[in-house]
């Protein structure tokens, strides 16, 4: 049995997305070392309303954040700051 349909297309039950809009902001972040840090950050910050993505890169010691609109800078530090790190700015 092959997996491609009559038409062509295949039907492997494997689906392809398209890539999530959004818009992108590059947080400075210190205090950051470990795998526990990134997942702690990615966990934190996707949990609030709007986040999309996180993408925590601990050799530059920045997390990069996309939301659904524009993100509330003073929130995300709030929760930056709570779960025991310092948010410096926006990445330049």
């Amino acid at each position: 049995m092959s997996c491609c349909t009559p038409d062509g297309r295949c039907s492997t039950g494997t689906a392809t997305t398209e890539a999530t809009e959004g818009i992108s902001t590059v947080y400075d972040v210190s205090g950051m070392t470990c795998g526990h840090c990134k997942a702690t950050l990615t966990r934190e910050i996707g949990a609030l309303d709007g986040v999309l993505t996180v993408d925590v890169d601990l050799e530059t010691g920045r997390v990069a954040v996309t939301t659904s609109g524009e993100p509330d800078d003073a929130l995300v530090a709030k929760v930056v700051d709570d779960a025991g790190y310092e948010l410096t700015g926006r990445a330049a």
